[in-house]
């Protein structure tokens, strides 16, 4: 270990005392940050967090705009460690080229995130929301739903939380369609999943579920045109980005009566707030069940993202390989990591 105590600043909720406990083992200064009831550090603008982090060596962050600007600003800052998977608030190539390290916690909400889809599935579509209401104002008539044994289920995007998603529904002998860049025949043979185009999945799906990073890419990739596509009756599952989703569309969609549900995690006005009202909107509707961003928010799951990011920030601090996974990017002279 190197001499002299390095201070890391936490920024989110939930860091626990293993974590911490980790760090000051290494050497050192766990600065958590408090934040004011229903406020995220993604609410905090570039002046407050420059003063939080001034003089800090490494940073575990939830959803703050990680900026050329910022970085600059804080010389000392050598590691940025989300506690979480997406990265698409951070300016990678600026931490590159400014010498610095940005880790993900790869690995540790997989499963977290993939029993909410799974649950979001259930759930919208014996519509569990509409006859829990419904009871409470008095009305015990029964709701007719929709299983998930033996249905088609369409999964976009193959990464570590598609895949967990994949094997939960082998227990619904469900029929499985995957939209992937990189088709993985063994795969394919070792699951029986079956490789689909895009248009294919959604006219065929009873339930659609999201797990695709958002690019410019793949940016309302569910809109107008192809929200009318899916199968009449069928269910959005998104628990991936906001941004995946055109939510006006959806929410069209979803009032015309094509679609029969929906189970969100994420929505746009997480980073438009001129979309909240359309978010406002989704959630009142009976046939949606929705959460805030919280499907990695269990006490496992944030344990597990929590000691991942702990041991990226000590192994960058330390000047050591991180688990190739968990790199994002990596300035440091002389590292062969991205």
């Amino acid at each position: 270990m190197s001499s002299g105590p390095r201070r890391v600043v936490v920024t989110q909720r939930f860091f626990d005392e293993s974590a911490t406990d980790y760090l000051r083992s290494a050497g050192c200064e766990v600065a958590v940050t408090e934040l004011a009831p229903g406020q995220a550090d993604g609410d905090l603008g570039p002046e407050a967090l420059t003063a939080l982090l001034r003089g800090a060596s490494a940073w575990i962050v939830g959803h703050a705009r990680v900026t050329r600007e910022l970085l600059a600003a804080l010389p000392d800052l050598q590691v940025i460690a989300r506690r979480g998977v997406g990265y698409e608030r951070v300016d990678v190539q600026a931490a590159r080229e400014l010498g610095r390290v940005v880790a993900i916690a790869a690995g540790g909400n997989d499963a977290s995130v993939a029993d909410q889809a799974i649950g979001m599935m259930i759930s919208v579509g014996r519509r569990f929301g509409e006859a829990q209401a419904r009871m409470r104002a008095g009305a015990w008539s029964i709701l007719m739903g929709t299983d998930l044994y033996r249905k088609t289920v369409g999964v976009v995007g193959l990464g570590r939380i598609g895949r967990s998603v994949v094997q939960r529904l082998s227990g619904f002998e469900a029929r499985v369609l995957v939209v992937s860049p990189r088709p993985d025949p063994d795969y394919a043979a070792q699951t029986g999943v079956t490789y689909v185009d895009l248009p294919t999945l959604l006219s065929e799906s009873d339930y659609v579920s999201l797990h695709a990073p958002l690019t410019p890419a793949t940016r309302h990739l569910l809109c107008a045109e192809p929200l009318a596509a899916m199968k009449p009756g069928a269910f959005v599952i998104n628990t991936a980005r906001g941004g995946l989703v055109s939510d006006r569309d959806l929410l069209e969609a979803l009032r015309s009566g094509h679609l029969g549900g929906a189970g969100l995690d994420v929505f746009e006005s997480e980073s438009d707030p001129s979309l909240q009202p359309v978010t406002e909107a989704l959630i009142a509707l009976p046939n949606v069940v929705a959460a805030p961003h919280a499907g990695a928010s269990t006490r496992e799951g944030l344990a597990r993202t929590n000691m991942i990011a702990a041991r990226c920030v000590v192994a960058a601090l330390e000047g050591q390989p991180l688990p190739p996974q968990c790199v994002v990017a990596d300035g440091r002279a002389g590292s062969t990591n991205p």
